[in-house]
């Protein structure tokens, strides 16, 4: 999952939350470097990866991409998926997505000084083109994969998936829906055995 599905899914800990968010920047066990919530938002990043990872459902998503982009399958899926919730968003949460989006970019500026250093250069270009918000429309997916693409140094042509998310989008919104609901399920127990 990317961004905005992991945050959502972090429950209503705002430290919780920002350690989920900033997982991906923590190798190994630097994350027992961190108070209690942030380090069970780390936890409860890497629980989210393992659990979709190893999904047969997401594995169908990823099959369909996986001629075309090989081992960044699994990313494009995790963009998609997230334009799918964040399009969808009224059907998960009642507050809604912009509000969401500004209370957690609010959390950011709170707990600057816990984020690492690459988050830190990431966040004025992430809250300036508003990502969370904009995932929700394919213009916005486009810029993401025309970014990531150009991170890769144009090896990925990850900015070409747009097209098979357009010639594929029902099968795409199916398998997230019905993924995103196992997946809830299982962040709502993990996050009961923090407690």
């Amino acid at each position: 999952m990317n961004f905005l599905a992991h945050i959502f899914l972090s429950g209503d800990n705002p430290k919780i939350k920002v350690g989920n968010f900033m997982a991906d920047s923590i190798r190994g066990k630097r994350y027992l470097e961190y108070p209690k919530d942030f380090k069970r938002g780390i936890i409860l990043h890497r629980a989210i990866d393992t659990f979709t990872d190893a999904h047969p459902t997401v594995r169908l998503s990823t099959k369909r991409l996986h001629k075309n982009y090989s081992h960044y399958s699994g990313v494009i899926v995790d963009i998609f998926y997230d334009h799918f919730l964040a399009k969808n968003w009224n059907q998960y949460s009642d507050k809604p997505l912009g509000l969401f989006v500004d209370d957690f970019y609010d959390l950011l500026g709170i707990y600057y000084d816990v984020l690492p250093i690459n988050i830190k250069k990431m966040m004025p270009y992430m809250i300036a083109d508003n990502w969370l918000l904009n995932y929700a429309k394919l213009d916005g997916i486009t810029r993401v994969l025309d970014g990531m693409n150009r991170r890769t140094k144009n090896r990925s042509k990850m900015n070409y998936a747009i097209k098979d998310l357009e010639d594929n989008y029902d099968s795409f919104e199916a398998e997230f829906t019905s993924f995103f609901e196992e997946l809830q399920a299982f962040c709502t127990h993990k996050l009961n055995s923090f407690t």
